[in-house]
């Protein structure tokens, strides 16, 4: 039977690497996204415009899903380490998210939803975080991982009334084809342009944009219902992260501070950003994250999906070239 995806969110990070996937074959591709975005194109895209929020909109998208195979890869949202947003969060990550569960039952599509691991509650003493399943919002810290957990929980839910559903789990996303919405890639961004003026001690679990690309699409394929699975990398501090970026483009050695500090100061940055319009990098959330234990297990993934992540290091190379195409205004 001949396969349609429809991809979510299609002109952020992840979903134009999903689009990059499977324009190299033959089924049908919907894009969905938001007015005025452009998605990566390809002759078997077909673009959409719409907002996950507005039900009356999502329609159009899903005419002729009972007619052929239809995998639903719901990757819109909003990922944000601001404070303040918890409003929107919801209405985008869980309201947006009911909204495709509800499309996906109707017309008997297969859906994955793209999580986070964010959603999962975080391991003491540095165990490994593996899949659970059972999520809730009481579990774990900040807006953004809250509406996640509440998403998520929605899904495996909806599975037990009839709902064929896969969930996925991303750590931290880096890679090509960010259109200056990941806060990481935004700081490999302001180093080579000379405007990174320090780091921050910590770290935190990453994965090329790429494999998590193929992890979802290989959910889709292969996942058993109702099943998470996260698609992660592996730890990897901002004092190595810039290091390697040193090496790949030379230039000076950055200096990373303490948290402590910059904790302290959070709330003038993100102050400042909201007078200037601007995106702050270092927000109270942001560096609470790369304090935590962040040890995933993606061995379930391998095993069931063939996951198999790439080396951080040709990630940043691979990141850093990309930013060099850009314009420097990103």
């Amino acid at each position: 039977m001949k396969k349609r995806w429809i991809i979510t969110g299609a002109a952020g990070h992840l979903g134009t690497a999903l689009l990059h996937c499977l324009a190299q074959g033959e089924d049908e591709v919907r894009a969905f996204v938001l007015a005025g975005e452009k998605p990566f194109c390809a002759p078997n895209i077909h673009v959409y415009t719409g907002d996950v929020t507005q039900p009356q909109t999502l329609q159009p998208l899903f005419d002729g899903a009972q007619e052929c195979e239809t995998y639903v890869l719901h990757a819109a949202g909003m990922v944000s380490i601001a404070t303040g947003c918890r409003a929107q969060l919801e209405r985008i990550n869980v309201g947006g998210t009911q909204n495709i569960i509800d499309c996906c039952r109707r017309t008997g599509a297969r859906m994955v939803y793209i999580s986070s691991v964010h959603a999962l509650p975080e391991k003491k003493n540095g165990a490994d975080t593996t899949e659970i399943n059972a999520f809730s919002p009481d579990a774990v810290v900040g807006d953004y991982a809250k509406t996640k957990a509440i998403a998520t929980q929605r899904v495996l839910d909806a599975t037990r009334d009839g709902l064929d559903a896969v969930v996925v789990h991303p750590s931290g996303i880096l890679g090509p084809y960010d259109s200056g919405r990941n806060h990481v890639v935004q700081m490999l961004s302001m180093y080579l342009h000379g405007r990174l003026p320090v780091g921050v001690r910590g770290g935190y679990d990453f994965v090329d944009v790429r494999d998590v690309a193929q992890g979802c699409i290989a959910a889709a394929l292969h996942g058993r219902c109702g099943e998470c699975y996260l698609l992660t990398g592996r730890y990897i501090s901002v004092r190595e992260m810039l290091d390697l970026s040193r090496e790949v483009l030379g230039g000076r050695r950055i200096p990373c501070l303490p948290a402590a500090p910059l904790k302290a100061l959070a709330p003038l940055f993100e102050r400042f950003a909201k007078l200037t319009k601007t995106r702050p990098l270092f927000t109270r959330y942001a560096l609470y994250t790369l304090g935590t234990n962040s040890h995933f297990s993606h061995d379930k993934a391998t095993r069931e999906l063939g996951f198999t992540p790439r080396n951080i290091r040709d990630t940043i190379a691979d990141t850093l070239a990309w930013l060099r195409r850009q314009p420097v205004s990103q």
